[in-house]
C-alpha cells in the first residue's frame, strides 16, 4: 500500500524529490497502487520504487529513471516513456497500450503492448514472453 509520506515528498516536485532521494539512498519509496494519473514526472528518479498497481496512466514519465522499480500490473495506458531508464525494471503483466516507448531493457513478461508506440525501439534483454504485441 502506497506510504502517504512518499506521496507527499513526491509531491513537492521534480527537485525535491530527487533531492530527497539523493539524501536518503537506504529507503526504497513504496508508491504501490498510487493514482498517479496524469503525473508529470519527466525525468524524476524512481529507481528501485515500489511502483506495483500504480495507476500512472497519461502520466509523462519522459526521460524519468526507472532503473529496477517494481511496476508489475502497472496501469501505463498512454504513458510518455520515452527515454525513460529501464534498466532492471519489471513491467510484467503492466498495461502499456499506446504508451510512447522509445527503449527499453526491462521484463515485460505478458505485458500488454497492444498499440504502443515503440518508435524505433532498442528491446536489449528485454523479456516479452507471452506479451500481448497486437497492433505493434
Amino acid at each position: 500500500m502506497t506510504d502517504k509520506a512518499h506521496i507527499a515528498q513526491l509531491k513537492k516536485g521534480m527537485a525535491a524529490w530527487n533531492a530527497w532521494r539523493d539524501e536518503n539512498p537506504d529507503i526504497r519509496p513504496d508508491l504501490s497502487e498510487a493514482n498517479l494519473y496524469r503525473a508529470q514526472l519527466s525525468k524524476v528518479n524512481l529507481g528501485e520504487v515500489n511502483l506495483r498497481e500504480a495507476n500512472l496512466s497519461e502520466a509523462s514519465l519522459y526521460d524519468a529513471r526507472l532503473a529496477g522499480a517494481d511496476l508489475r500490473e502497472a496501469k501505463l495506458y498512454q504513458a510518455d516513456l520515452n527515454f525513460a531508464k529501464l534498466g532492471g525494471a519489471d513491467l510484467s503483466m503492466a498495461n502499456l497500450s499506446g504508451a510512447r516507448l522509445r527503449t527499453a531493457n526491462a521484463k515485460l513478461f505478458r505485458a500488454n503492448l497492444n498499440a504502443a508506440h515503440l518508435g524505433n525501439p532498442k528491446l536489449v534483454k528485454a523479456n516479452l514472453t507471452g506479451a500481448d504485441l497486437q497492433s505493434w
